[in-house]
């Protein structure tokens, strides 16, 4: 697969780098490991904008990085251009150690809220947003999610005051 330099993101873009936003007060999950977050993430769904638009077979991956922070690395296929792009960025841990916020930077020095509101017990799922309700994902370590997660997940985000009218559930069909 050929790297491409079209930023794009999974899960991990707030609004700092985009202009102002007004801030929602989304609390991540608590007792958060980093080591058990790291590995592939498959994207469920999102809420879609400019740097997603078009994608199917969207995946974040996390490792370690020799200084501590986290490596992501986002793949996704591009339908009109009929091929794959990637954009690597990196993470380190929010002022709340030990919750499941973080920040994340595609753009240099620009970091971005990373805010994990649920998670399941095996790190198998999760749902994301960044610092308001302009971003959202569902995550999960398959390409399918089974449904009574979808449902719980999507409950939650609505919850939270977020239209999940506009998620958009990403195709997983080149694995």
């Amino acid at each position: 697969m050929k790297a491409n330099r079209v930023i794009f993101f999974t899960g991990l873009l707030g609004c700092s780098v985009l202009g102002g936003c007004a801030s929602g007060n989304f609390v991540p999950v608590s007792n958060f490991e980093t080591s058990r977050y790291l590995g592939k993430w498959y994207e469920i769904a999102r809420f879609d904008f400019m740097f997603e638009q078009g994608l199917s077979n969207v995946t974040a991956e996390y490792s370690l990085n020799d200084n501590g922070s986290i490596k992501v690395l986002n793949t996704g296929y591009n339908v009109a251009k009929n091929k794959w792009q990637q954009a690597s960025g990196r993470a380190k841990a929010g002022a709340e150690p030990g919750t499941g916020y973080l920040r994340v930077s595609f753009f240099g020095p620009f970091y971005s809220d990373y805010r994990i509101l649920m998670l399941d017990d095996a790190y198998q799922y999760a749902l994301v947003a960044g610092k308001n309700h302009k971003y959202l994902w569902i995550l999960s370590r398959t390409p399918d999610i089974p449904d009574n997660i979808k449902t719980e997940y999507v409950r939650h985000a609505e919850s939270l005051g977020f239209e999940t009218g506009k998620l958009v559930w990403t195709e997983h069909d080149k694995i």
